[in-house]
């Protein structure tokens, strides 16, 4: 039963990404849009309220962690899309596993998530920022981040249902816009009054930027923080994710 459910989940997988090569254009804003803010927030906004040192060591961890709570847009079109389409319909229709849709559209965001990681730090290596931490700190830098992103797919694969349809995407999505800003990858809670300070600490996002920070030695890294920025992922894929196979499985009914 597990070999099969995971061949339909990679032939979901194969599915979704065959869409990069038909829609090449929305892959390139995924990859670029995060550059740009980086490049704003760093050398055209400035910032670094409430930082000690170097500004972009702080921002760029925070960046990478904001990008894995942003650009979830295209998952979330992709579902409401097939639902409209009565593509999924098709598809459980056939003989598949269960959820196999759902999981393959994961696997094509966290791969696509990888790359954005990759390109982000790329840049910002280029730009002059150092990893200060070790190769193995830096690998588990990259896992918090992705996992945390895994957390987020599942919240914005249960909204796309929720929503039903592309046209109500945009409106839905802001419902993730606070977990983002309201948090302190662009500025340390310090310079906050001390309520909001208090708010963006406890942000699932501000535990895993700040453990992130703490493993790559950046500005504004705390010990401590990598079981928090574990937990809450954790917590969260808890919740949502049987929400979210609860929601595909009545969809039928």
């Amino acid at each position: 039963m597990t070999t099969y459910a995971l061949s339909d989940s990679w032939t979901m997988t194969r599915r979704e990404l065959a869409h990069w090569a038909r829609q090449p254009a929305q892959v390139l804003v995924g990859l670029v849009f995060p550059v740009m803010l980086l490049l704003m927030f760093g050398y055209l906004i400035g910032g670094g309220r409430g930082v000690d040192g170097d500004y972009v060591d702080f921002l760029v961890p925070g960046m990478l962690a904001l990008t894995m709570a942003f650009g979830l847009e295209g998952t979330m079109l992709a579902v409401t899309q097939d639902l409209n389409k009565g593509v999924i319909d098709r598809f459980r229709s056939m003989p598949m596993a269960d959820g196999a849709v759902l999981v393959g559209r994961s696997v094509a965001d966290m791969l696509q998530s990888v790359l954005g990681l990759l390109v982000l730090a790329g840049v910002a290596l280029a730009l002059g920022w150092r990893v200060h931490g070790t190769f193995g700190a830096f690998l588990g830098a990259m896992g918090l981040l992705l996992l945390f992103r895994f957390a987020m797919l599942w919240i914005g694969i249960l909204l796309a249902m929720v929503a039903g349809k592309p046209e109500m995407v945009q409106a839905v999505q802001i419902l993730i816009w606070p977990v983002g800003f309201l948090s302190n990858a662009l500025a340390s809670p310090e310079s906050m009054p001390g309520w909001l300070g208090t708010v963006v600490e406890w942000n699932p996002m501000s535990q895993t930027a700040t453990a992130v920070r703490d493993l790559l030695g950046g500005e504004g890294g705390e010990a401590g923080h990598v079981w928090a920025a574990v937990a809450w992922p954790l917590a969260l894929l808890a919740v949502f994710f049987p929400l979210a196979v609860r929601k595909f499985s009545a969809l039928s009914k």
